[in-house]
């Protein structure tokens, strides 16, 4: 299997139900971490440039809203946000496959908080329509590292690029000399690696 990058040009990131009752269920990774990782790739996509799709499930529920955070990183993107009736498969709202296929992009990138509910559907349903897709295991997580395990493995299984931030960012930048990778260093990657 041959090596092509993902870039800022060829790929569109998708995050999923990053919610502050869907993040509290997660006992796979911390909160802080995975919440962290969320943002450093939603800075990532707004320094590059790349199409953000965002969505959430039943925000008046338990699942609570969207983070403010990512409101503050990607206005529009926040604004714009597909906000799903409950639909489990992101891939089956209408409205949400309309925005991940709009940018006519078939490499995908996904982040989703669960895992074994929220990011492998739609991982699993992009890959059978012929996409690329690398799902960011740690800028997610679920209510349980075997339920987390089982959700990798399905997706790995399916053909599905298992990868982490730190990694995806570094793929997305391909070379710190740019001038978008002078941002990302010193606004997304050394806050992350001092803890903020």
């Amino acid at each position: 299997m041959s090596f092509s990058r993902f870039t800022g040009e060829n790929a569109t990131l998708l995050l999923i139900d990053h919610q502050v009752g869907t993040m509290g269920w997660v006992k796979s990774i911390p909160i802080d971490e995975m919440k962290r990782n969320a943002l450093m790739l939603a800075k990532t996509a707004k320094i590059l440039k790349m199409p953000v799709v965002l969505t959430s499930s039943m925000e008046e529920y338990a699942q609570g809203p969207l983070m403010q955070e990512l409101k503050d990183v990607l206005p529009e993107a926040f604004e714009n946000r597909i906000q799903r009736l409950g639909i489990v498969n992101a891939m089956d709202d209408e409205n949400f496959a309309k925005a991940t296929k709009a940018p006519g992009r078939k490499r995908i990138i996904i982040a989703g908080v669960t895992n074994d509910v929220c990011t492998v559907y739609p991982a699993l349903s992009l890959v059978s329509e012929g996409y690329e897709v690398q799902v960011v295991a740690d800028a997610g997580g679920s209510p349980s590292k075997m339920g987390d395990d089982m959700a990798l493995r399905r997706m790995e299984q399916a053909g599905v690029v298992l990868t982490s931030t730190n990694q995806v960012i570094a793929e997305l930048a391909g070379s710190w000399s740019t001038p978008e990778g002078m941002r990302i260093v010193p606004e997304v990657v050394m806050p992350s690696l001092q803890g903020a």
